[in-house]
């Protein structure tokens, strides 16, 4: 029988094993079993013990196996996470164990920063997740909802082995590039946006219907569904504001040409300020560029019918007040051609107009267009004609002076002494230095004139006639009143000789009055001072003085004189107005008057 201490049972009983060993003996003896019977029940029980013994040894190898494999699994799960998040810089707690730590030890050590490791994977998934889906938000409204750029969203597929902050910076790049693009893109929408409500308020378009038509997304107000940005929006708003820009300009030309015709239909039909003031809105973009047309409706379909509906309703009332357009266009025409000294046309005289437009022969629209072209031919010609004109006025101004001097001269008391008669001296000193002046301005004029008329290979009238003839003429008539003027005072010193050789052989007798051809009695009027100023009229010494002509003689506007010399084609003018044979007629009356009444006795 082997004893509870022999080394074959190799093992040390307890105190409490040991009692309950004796208390068994002793039971056994009392029994009365044999020792070979007790040696083969405590075998049996030694057998049971070590049967329990590796029963227990067995359970402890499994669970130092499982623990080194769980060591082991978290030691590879803590790689792969690190490996995952990329951060490989983290010693393994494991590894920094000594040998004689437990296995226990060991996996109580590594699965804190296991577990930390986890959150860090699940918020870096979460952060991978967010960028992903805004990077898919973004990129759907660039491209457009139905045109999603399915590449650029799967080169985005994460990867669930591959969480580590380069791969996170990389995302967050890509989308701040997205998101620069979104903004850039919000900018010009929302600019191009702005500029269709402006075209759109301009014209009086739906600008709802007009941006609708474009995406409906860009009128869409919930926040369901982003704006889209796609190049195809961009596209779409480049060419409506395209088409509403070409709107807006044939509307402006369309508005221009029906203002035109109201301002002319308002000068022609002289409507009242009331009537034009309600379409004094339109008139504003006459003088505006098309890009200073900004106000609402003001290029708005009702506007411009408005607009042409007061167009036609005038056109209809100027067809009733034609004829009486017609004249008035043509009083306005031969007023101005009076005024320029232009011979109007015609084939538009009142007469003639008036008895074409009763028999409907020519269409009065026609007839006023046709006054209205004669009108501004006049003011351009008129305008051309200026610098000579002006050069005629001074030359009429110079012969008025030449005139009030000679009626002048003819008063026997202008050095009389009497109130303004010094002003009548200063002006008749003024007047001498003004017709002196005389030949070289009417010389001047005529180089003018031929330099005129060979530049537009034209003759020069005035008043019908051609004015170089009306110059050279007025030359000749000059040239023969000076003459005249001799011819007359030699004729007066004959007739003082003769009257002195009376008197000498008859005696003294009272002079004879003189006749009033030599002085005017009315050639006076008063001025302002008071004194009596000589009228610029026609008038020359004698009877037999020839009248200088001049553009107003022809024109008879001015006097009386000429008014049959205008038809100068048909017939040559007379500029002499008192023969030769008239003044000589004269003298030999004078003369014989004298010498033919001797004293009776």
């Amino acid at each position: 029988m082997l004893a509870l201490g022999s080394p074959t049972i190799s093992f040390r009983a307890s105190s409490g094993c040991n009692h309950l060993l004796k208390e068994l003996q002793q039971i056994w003896t009392e029994i009365g079993e044999t020792l070979a019977d007790q040696d083969r029940m405590l075998l049996e029980l030694e057998r049971a013990c070590l049967e329990i013994y590796r029963r227990k040894v067995d359970e402890a190898a499994n669970t130092k196996a499982r623990l080194h494999q769980s060591v082991a699994a978290k030691e590879a799960e803590l790689a792969t996470l690190m490996a995952t998040l990329g951060e490989l810089n983290i010693d393994s707690p494991i590894r920094k164990e000594k040998r004689s730590s437990s296995l226990k030890e060991k996996l109580a050590s590594v699965e804190p920063l296991l577990d930390n490791l986890k959150m860090k994977k699940e918020a870096r998934m979460k952060q991978f997740s967010d960028i992903r889906t805004q990077i898919e938000k973004i990129s759907e409204e660039i491209s457009g909802y139905d045109n999603l750029n399915n590449s650029l969203i799967s080169s985005l597929t994460l990867d669930e082995h591959d969480l580590s902050s380069r791969k996170l910076t990389e995302y967050q790049g890509h989308l701040h590039t997205l998101q620069k693009e979104k903004s850039d893109r919000l900018q010009k929408v929302l600019g191009f946006v702005n500029e269709v409500h402006s075209l759109c308020g301009v014209l009086g378009l739906d600008f709802g219907k007009t941006i609708s038509e474009v995406d409906p997304s860009l009128q869409r107000t919930n926040t369901e569904q982003s704006t889209n940005i796609s190049n195809r929006t961009l596209e779409g708003l480049e060419q409506t504001i395209l088409k509403l820009k070409m709107e807006r300009t044939a509307r402006i030309q369309k508005l221009k040409d029906v203002v035109a015709s109201l301002f002319e239909l308002w000068n022609l039909m002289d409507s009242s300020k009331e009537e034009m003031s309600k379409f004094s809105r339109i008139t504003y973009i006459l003088g505006n560029a098309e890009p200073d047309i900004t106000h609402p409706g003001l290029l708005s379909a009702d506007v411009i019918e408005q607009a042409s509906a007061e167009v036609e309703r005038l056109t209809e009332l100027k067809a009733s007040r034609m004829k009486e357009l017609v004249m008035k266009r043509r009083s306005e025409l031969e007023e101005i051609c009076r005024m320029t000294h232009i011979e109007p046309d015609t084939n538009t005289a009142a007469e003639k107009s008036s008895a074409l437009i009763d028999s409907g022969l020519v269409d009065p629209s026609e007839l006023l267009a046709n006054i209205e072209a004669q009108i501004l031919k006049v003011k351009e010609e008129a305008l051309s004609r200026k610098e000579i004109t002006d050069r005629i006025d001074r030359w009429l101004f110079a012969c008025e002076e030449e005139n009030w001097l000679e009626d002048y001269n003819q008063d026997d008391s202008r050095y009389s002494a009497g109130r303004g008669v010094h002003i009548n001296l200063k002006r008749a000193e003024r007047a001498r230095v003004t017709v002196n002046k005389i030949p070289a301005i009417v010389d001047n004029l005529i180089n003018k004139t031929l330099a005129w008329e060979d530049e537009r290979k034209t003759s020069f009238l005035y008043d019908g006639v051609r004015l170089v003839s009306i110059l050279e003429d007025y030359k000749v008539s000059r040239r023969q009143k000076e003459e005249e003027k001799k011819r007359s005072r030699d004729q007066k010193k004959i007739q003082d000789l003769l009257l002195t050789e009376k008197e000498a052989m008859y005696g003294s007798r009272p002079s004879p009055r003189k006749s009033n051809s030599f002085r005017k009695p009315n050639g006076y009027r008063a001025n302002g001072n008071g004194s009596m100023t000589p009228n610029p009229r026609r008038n020359s010494v004698g009877g037999g003085t020839p009248e200088l002509l001049t553009p107003r003689s022809y024109s008879g506007r001015q006097n009386g004189y000429f008014k049959e010399t205008r038809r100068l084609s048909t017939a040559p003018l007379n500029f002499v107005a008192i023969s030769k044979e008239d003044t000589m007629s004269y003298a030999t009356s004078v003369c014989g008057s004298v010498l033919g009444s001797p004293p009776r006795d």
